[in-house]
């Protein structure tokens, strides 16, 4: 088996890193494309009355598109430098797994390699597990590159 287009969601954790050099490897393997892809999400202030918080909501999504572009750079240039062919993708207003799907289905990516904190018991039924989520859904196969401890 070979793959073609490997997705790889990120966010600013140190997790997402270790996923992304397990994504190069895989890709020199393979000789893969590579897209790379933040999703910025409002969950922070959901619930919350949108009128009397709109300058924060708009300071956040203004931040983190920011924070968002920079990191995707970064990661372009070094796995570009590293002789990979590497594309970007923000997505916005999607809850995360749903944002990771679509654009797994939309660039035709046949793997995914994201990063799990690997929270077990309560602490992942109270937080939950975009990983997790993505495990369950995705039609294509799933690596889960988990925290050490």
């Amino acid at each position: 088996m070979s793959y073609k287009h490997i997705l790889i969601p990120v966010d600013d954790s140190p997790i997402s890193y270790a996923a992304i050099e397990h994504a190069e490897k895989l890709a020199k393997a393979f000789g893969s494309k590579v897209t790379v892809m933040s999703v910025i999400a409002l969950d922070p202030f959901t619930g919350v009355d949108f009128y009397k918080i709109a300058p924060a909501v708009t300071q956040y999504i203004l931040e983190a598109e920011a924070n968002a572009e920079g990191r995707l750079k970064d990661i372009k240039e070094t796995l570009s430098h590293h002789g990979i062919l590497v594309e970007t993708k923000i997505i916005r207003e999607v809850p995360t797994a749903t944002g990771i799907l679509n654009i797994a289905d939309e660039i035709n990516a046949d793997l995914i390699v994201m990063g799990s904190h690997g929270r077990t018991g309560l602490k992942k039924l109270f937080l939950g597990s975009v990983a997790q989520e993505v495990l369950t859904i995705s039609p294509i196969p799933v690596l889960i590159v988990k925290q050490s401890n």
